[in-house]
């Protein structure tokens, strides 16, 4: 395979472009280098950023390319990432957006750490974790599935050079340089994917995917659309909810709603951004459908098929357009990829330094010490993500897998401890050791995982077929749910003595006073560590310090 030299030259242009515009954006920190302002860009993003920004959340590398993937290989009826991450969108803008923008919280991982203790917030960083390495084992897979294709390099190898690019990257400016950086992405990906779009339908050796006839029938190579069988029901509908739901409990979304200047902006973007998924993911189906219809043989590729579906979109991009157009659209893709590949890398980065490192070993860490930290996460977060790039071949399968724990044991955890105020630590611990056991237990195909429960319509090709997912999250909410009541009922109504709250949820516990240290006042108007606040700031010491006071007194749930 020849290097595709224009495609080169695009990708060393767009990669300047992301960098420059990376580097001016982390002038706006202005030497702040605290926490605050790497993570959540001192809540200082506004409405049309925002909108960029949290729309580029999903729309990267393994949204584009995973898309056109799935599209090629199963068909559009199997194509469900792009609706149910769009739909995740709404539904965290409709229901959990107000209520953590409106908390001030600093990551996703604060309510758990807040209302369960910092060791139950650190067991819950596990599958936030494993989320977040997914998701950019997919991006940098996906980046290296480009760079195979336009310079000729191995797999192993471009996710290896892709991997050292995003870290380096990651470096830079925090959350400022990110959301400045997707407003770049954003551009590239809609300006360079629609303008190959045209080209690539009207190729001579693209058929017509408009031909519904053809398209349809059983007897035809041309599907792009696939059908629907009747026996695969139960996992349709268990991967469309665990996308739906799977895609709100994400530290990477939840860092643009903190970051957002109010409660109502952080909802507005969430709404606008879930509209501007389902829109970018049209060309990528296009791209899809016209890679199945194609006469590979007939181009220069020179080959029936394409064997590693990980290429199809870099491969139409290069042998279905003409060379200036595959400049903007190789050049599009890759600056795409690499900018996502710093915002998942970021969100793990910063919740260990501050949930794991800062709340459980070093509570009296500095503003600088949580800094080099999270710095230092950044190239061990990096590290497990390419060991997964290498170890999965397809991209639309990190996609999706991302998304699997987070949606099992995370969002029946946070459901839980948004709206339900008698939660406590014992039904948290309880549900996510059952939840995480029922979803263990069903096994994973694509990672060579043998199940241990074969549960209804078992299939020894296909595996579980019953949505096994779901019922593990039924299963891991309705412990939370019941477990924490019965818990609350035995220390509230004094059945159990206070001697027996191990876990301190219902007595004058070492984090209450870690509540009342974090906010209490000098008479100057200062926090202890020498911050000033401001009135949003006051209002949140009040109620805090009168909740404490409240359970205190009562032996209510922290």
């Amino acid at each position: 395979m020849a290097v595709n030299i224009p495609g080169l030259i695009s990708i060393i242009v767009f990669y300047l472009l992301i960098l420059v515009i990376g580097i001016w954006a982390s002038r706006k920190i202005k030497g702040k280098h605290d926490t605050e302002n790497l993570m959540l860009a001192g809540r200082n993003i506004g409405l049309l950023v925002g909108i960029f920004t949290m729309t580029a959340t999903w729309v990267g590398g393994g949204f584009i390319n995973g898309t056109t993937e799935v599209i090629y290989t199963s068909g559009l009826v199997w194509c469900q990432a792009p609706v149910g991450y769009s739909l995740s969108l709404v539904l965290g803008g409709a229901f959990f957006a107000d209520r953590m923008r409106s908390k001030r919280y600093t990551t996703v991982l604060d309510p758990f750490s807040e209302r369960y203790g910092e060791r139950m917030g650190g067991l819950l960083y596990i599958p936030a974790l494993m989320g977040d390495v997914f998701w950019s084992g997919a991006i940098l897979a996906a980046l290296g599935a480009t760079l195979a294709v336009i310079i000729d390099l191995d797999q192993n190898t471009a996710v290896i050079v892709s991997a050292c690019i995003a870290t380096l990257y990651t470096l830079f400016g925090g959350l400022y340089s990110v959301a400045y950086t997707d407003v770049i992405q954003l551009i590239c990906i809609f300006i360079g994917l629609w303008l190959s779009v045209p080209f690539i339908l009207t190729n001579e050796h693209v058929g017509n995917i408009n031909d519904m006839a053809e398209s349809i029938s059983p007897n035809t190579t041309t599907d792009w659309i696939m059908t629907l069988d009747h026996q695969q029901v139960g996992y349709y509908i268990d991967s469309g909810l665990l996308l739906m739901f799977g895609g709100i409990p994400w530290q990477v979304y939840f860092q643009r709603v903190l970051s957002a200047t109010s409660a109502k902006n952080a909802q507005i973007l969430s709404y606008t951004a879930g509209i501007g998924c389902i829109v970018m993911s049209i060309p990528s189906v296009l791209i899809g459908a016209a890679a199945v219809n194609a006469d590979w043989n007939a181009t220069a590729y020179g080959k029936d098929q394409i064997k590693e579906t990980a290429y199809v979109l870099p491969l139409a991009l290069q042998y279905l357009t003409p060379a200036w157009v595959s400049f903007f659209g190789l050049g599009a893709v890759s600056a795409a990829v690499m900018s996502s590949a710093d915002s998942a890398i970021l969100s793990s980065s910063a919740m260990f330094s501050r949930n794991i490192y800062k709340m459980i070993f070093r509570q009296k860490a500095s503003e600088r010490e949580i800094v080099w930290v999270m710095r230092v996460a950044i190239f061990g977060v990096a590290a497990l993500a390419t060991i997964i790039a290498l170890t999965v071949d397809s991209v639309y399968y990190l996609f999706v897998l991302c998304s699997d724990l987070l949606y099992v044991v995370t969002f029946p955890q946070l459901l839980a401890v948004v709206y339900l105020p008698f939660a406590n630590t014992y039904g948290s611990l309880m549900g996510f050791i059952l939840g995480l056991f029922f979803r263990l237990a069903g096994g994973e195909i694509g990672l060579n995982f043998q199940p241990l429960i074969k549960y209804p319509y078992f299939h020894e090709t296909h595996g579980q077929l019953f949505p096994f997912k779901t019922l593990a999250m039924l299963i891991s909410f309705t412990t939370v749910t019941l477990v924490s009541y019965v818990f609350h009922i035995l220390f509230t109504k004094n059945i159990l003595p206070s001697s027996c709250d191990i876990f301190k949820c219902y007595t004058d516990s070492s984090r209450d006073q870690i509540v009342l240290q974090k906010y209490e006042m000098n008479t100057n108007g200062t926090t202890p560590e020498g911050h000033s606040v401001d009135g949003q700031l006051n209002t949140a010491y009040e109620a805090d310090v009168g909740g404490f006071q409240k359970r205190t007194t009562k032996s209510q749930v922290p």
